[in-house]
């Protein structure tokens, strides 16, 4: 039987890409015999996000795809509560609504899955030979210090924990009690699924095509803080 991999989507006044991203992730050829469904959580967008969703879905019925809308905006973790309680696939990945990531390397992603290697991969934006945009100097910087305070804490030796592009066996990670509602869902399941008995975490490299604020980029120096409070309380007091 084919196994199906499920494309969590949260989307926050996204509507100049959300379009692009759902036909790059409709158009991809998954290796090992997997199926797609793709479920995208608009987080109450006050654009037209939804109408793009909805006018994708209507002239793609060939497409597998699932739309929540959150009726208050309550954050990226919030949306990606939602859509991992829906997800019926063997696996699922996550895909932001913007341009960063390219639904291409799904399939880098996949590699170690389908070698029976892996139940967890993340896609390292510093590792390997892919594409990068550069960008922030000060956001690399706080990235690796958030990286290094994640890994001290869960055991682990990740070049990307605040990645989007993480992989999961799906059954491991709806087992999590997550809380965190905003950007703190990368350090919060990160040390959570670390602890999971027996848990085999891969890393692979993946291009990268950052966005400035200008175009739309929302994380800033606020939830910069809160990821390290979430790396102490759910790394160090457990």
């Amino acid at each position: 039987m084919n196994q199906k991999l499920s494309v969590i989507i949260p989307a926050y006044n996204e509507e100049k890409t959300i379009q692009t991203v759902l036909k790059a992730v409709a158009s991809v050829e998954l290796i090992g015999g997997f199926e797609k469904e793709i479920i995208v959580v608009n987080d109450c967008s006050k654009d037209g996000t939804e109408a793009q969703i909805l006018a994708f879905k209507a002239n793609n019925p060939q497409v597998e795809l699932a739309y929540f809308k959150h009726e208050v905006n309550q954050g990226k973790g919030a949306a990606l509560h939602t859509g991992i309680r829906r997800a019926t696939g063997t696996y699922l990945v996550i895909q932001d609504a913007d341009l960063e990531y390219d639904p291409q390397e799904f399939n880098i992603l996949l590699q170690p899955i389908v070698d029976g290697h892996a139940d967890v991969v993340f896609g390292s934006r510093f590792m390997g030979g892919k594409a990068h945009r550069i960008l922030f100097f000060w956001h690399s910087i706080g990235n690796k210090i958030l990286t290094f305070g994640s890994n001290m804490f869960s055991n682990l030796n990740l070049t990307d924990m605040e990645t989007c592009y993480k992989l999961f066996r799906t059954d491991m990670i709806q087992g999590l009690s997550l809380e965190e509602k905003r950007f703190g869902f990368e350090p919060e399941v990160t040390a959570k699924i670390s602890r999971i008995p027996n848990i085999r975490i891969y890393e692979v490299g993946v291009s990268y095509y950052g966005r400035t604020y200008a175009e739309g980029k929302k994380i800033n120096w606020k939830d910069g803080f809160r990821a390290i409070y979430c790396i102490l309380r759910y790394g160090l007091f457990k």
